[in-house]
């Protein structure tokens, strides 16, 4: 949790119980535990241990199972987490790219306001850079300097628990702001409802060398200040975040692939012609569709890229007659392009055995799981099926992945 009121004290006393002999012993113990023998687990431990701390060692051992997820096996069991911390924490791949960005620009010093748990203060000690580490939640701040000492990186993390706007960032290189942005009622979607406001953080980033700015993949590109580069970043094909970065290259559009890394940079191209569905059809990464970026995507397909296009204006899938090697989008060989039509569909999928069937939908107001039910697929074959528009009609694209 970021920049949020204090909790009560009994929260912070269990933490520490966690840290003492006893309870690393306990979390020890309970590295593989199952979930589902929970009551039986406790019933067992409470034998031995205080009622309270077998609580929350089971409650943390909770929350390393899932942090195994974004950390890794390795950090996420020597670590320390709060529900909040696992939910809101960046993935460390995505963390450990922004420090190397950071790094790269000579970064040394860095203050990281609002810094929940430390996920990213300890890539930016991995790289490193010397980081202050801020948050007003005083069990956070407990976490996040527990987590320092875990990963050896208590030399490089100062944990500080203050209102991030009381912080004197003057004699840092860069700041790093990764706003709150979850509330009692879940997702926050206005930047100024966050916590702090989008402003507030976008004043404290200019008064800094360097900056990166943490914020929802959905902002409104009109929400970006001109003076900074907006990078939206993917890992493993799915959207995490979208970064302003400060005293960078001022009113680019980045959008960035993990773990693979590949970059796009927006040129200002314009939207490709539609054109008739050829033999390939390329999905753009998420990233490259919060940016903006279809055209440099399909512009990438070739040295010239003269024969891809947009299936519809409103659809980001690109359609070409050859197949071209990409690092910002799925190809697909398709077979079949129909109009949308539920009774030819079934028979398709019947005639041809189809078992298996991945169903993607994009300007379709079908749902693929309410389809999946409807076609009762089976058989020993496979194929994808793209439920969407071409040329402003609902339409049905059948076909299969291009194998790299």
């Amino acid at each position: 949790m970021r920049h949020v009121p204090a909790p009560n004290a009994p929260a912070t006393d269990a933490f520490a119980a966690l840290l003492a002999d006893e309870g690393r012993a306990l979390l020890d113990e309970l590295r593989d535990f199952d979930p589902a023998q929970e009551l039986a687990t406790a019933t067992r431990l409470r034998r031995d241990h205080p009622a309270e701390l077998v609580s929350a060692a089971i409650g943390q051992a909770r929350l390393r199972q899932r942090a195994v997820a974004k950390f890794g096996a390795e950090d996420a069991y020597r670590m320390f987490f709060t529900p909040n911390g696992v939910e809101q924490a960046t993935r460390a791949g995505v963390a450990a790219y922004r420090a190397r960005r950071f790094e790269a620009l000579g970064v040394r010093r860095l203050a990281d306001l609002c810094c929940g748990i430390g996920g990213d203060a300890i890539a930016l000690a991995r790289a490193g850079i010397e980081v202050l580490a801020v948050d007003r939640d005083p069990l956070t701040c407990e976490v996040a300097r527990a987590n320092a000492a875990a990963l050896g990186l208590s030399e490089l993390i100062e944990v500080r628990c203050a209102d991030v706007a009381e912080i004197d960032t003057s004699s840092y290189d860069a700041v790093f702001v990764d706003p709150a942005r979850r509330g009692g009622r879940g997702r926050i979607f206005d930047p100024e409802a966050y916590s702090p406001p989008l402003s507030w953080a976008i004043e404290a980033a200019r008064t800094a060398p360097h900056a990166a700015l943490k914020i929802a993949p959905g902002v409104p590109h009109e929400a970006v200040p001109e003076d900074a580069e907006a990078e939206w970043i993917s890992d493993g094909g799915d959207v995490k975040e979208a970064v302003l970065w400060f005293g960078t290259d001022a009113g680019t559009r980045r959008a960035t692939l993990l773990p693979g890394g590949a970059s796009l940079v927006g040129r200002g191209l314009p939207d490709p012609a539609v054109r008739p569905v050829g033999r390939y059809l390329y999905e753009p990464d998420g990233a490259v569709i919060r940016a903006h970026l279809v055209a440099e995507a399909a512009a990438e397909l070739g040295d010239s890229g003269l024969d891809g296009g947009l299936i519809d204006e409103t659809i980001a899938y690109v359609t070409s007659d050859e197949l071209r090697p990409s690092d910002y989008a799925t190809a697909y060989e398709i077979t079949d392009v129909l109009p949308f039509n539920l009774k030819k569909l079934k028979a398709i999928v019947r005639e041809r055995g189809i078992g298996v069937a991945v169903i993607k939908k994009r300007g379709s107001a079908v749902e693929p799981e309410e389809l999946r039910k409807k076609l009762k697929l089976s058989g020993p074959h496979s194929c994808v099926i793209v439920l969407t528009r071409v040329a402003g009609a609902p339409a049905m694209l059948l076909g299969q992945p291009v194998r790299a």
